[in-house]
């Protein structure tokens, strides 16, 4: 099947789109759960969101782009939904995630 460029970045930005709204109805998933689970998270979207916009010469802070993600401020996801992480998660991503 052919797809033009455009109808394809159309189905892309609908395929974020919807990424997007089901990680904000599963704000009981942590961040990490998601990168020891697929190597992603929340953050991570928010960066390559960042780094997108940047490619096109748009100036998209880090708060910016996590909002759009999180669909609130940062902190404020963070007070509401983000627990302490527990030795096991802890020590997977230790394990997994060589930074």
């Amino acid at each position: 099947m052919m797809i033009d460029p455009k109808t394809q970045t159309e189905l892309e930005a609908a395929v974020f789109r919807r990424l997007v709204e089901h990680l904000r109805g599963r704000s009981d998933v942590q961040n990490i759960d998601l990168m020891n689970l697929a190597g992603f998270c929340r953050n991570c979207l928010s960066n390559w969101y960042e780094e997108a916009a940047k490619a096109q010469g748009l100036e998209v802070s880090r708060d910016d782009a996590r909002e759009r993600v999180y669909g609130m401020p940062y902190a404020d996801w963070k007070a509401k939904y983000q627990r302490e992480a527990s030795p096991a998660q802890d020590a997977a991503f230790k394990s997994t995630h060589k930074h």
